[in-house]
């Protein structure tokens, strides 16, 4: 069975840190390049991160660089979204996907970053 599962997250405070993780199963994790997107409230889904199959390319949305990082474990098949210096507008449900059409995301976990 093909499954993309998040957690971690939660309510951070602003400047607070998080650690999303994504563990999937039922496809071959390692041959495809996997991304986290976001969508916050009453807004359109929009792409944050993304990792290579290899783990040795990443890249990220603007709003986000230097401040979130995307690393994966192959041998786990999982990807992780380290966030750190969090913001008001990071309030999103997140979502992990790999860069393959016929697997969708999973259910999401909500971050809202809030004092």
């Amino acid at each position: 069975q093909v499954q993309v599962v998040e957690s971690g997250g939660g309510l951070v405070q602003p400047g607070g840190s998080v650690r999303l993780s994504c563990a999937a199963s039922g496809f071959p994790f390692s041959n495809y390049a996997m991304n986290w997107y976001r969508q916050p409230p009453e807004k359109e889904r929009e792409l944050v991160a993304t990792i290579s199959a290899s783990g040795g390319t990443t890249d990220y949305a603007d709003s986000v660089k230097g401040r979130f990082t995307i690393s994966g474990d192959n041998a786990k098949k999982a990807v992780y979204l380290q966030m750190n210096n969090l913001k008001s507008e990071d309030t999103a449900v997140y979502y992990c996907k790999p860069s393959v059409k016929w697997i969708s995301s999973g259910q999401g976990t909500q971050v809202t970053v809030s004092s």
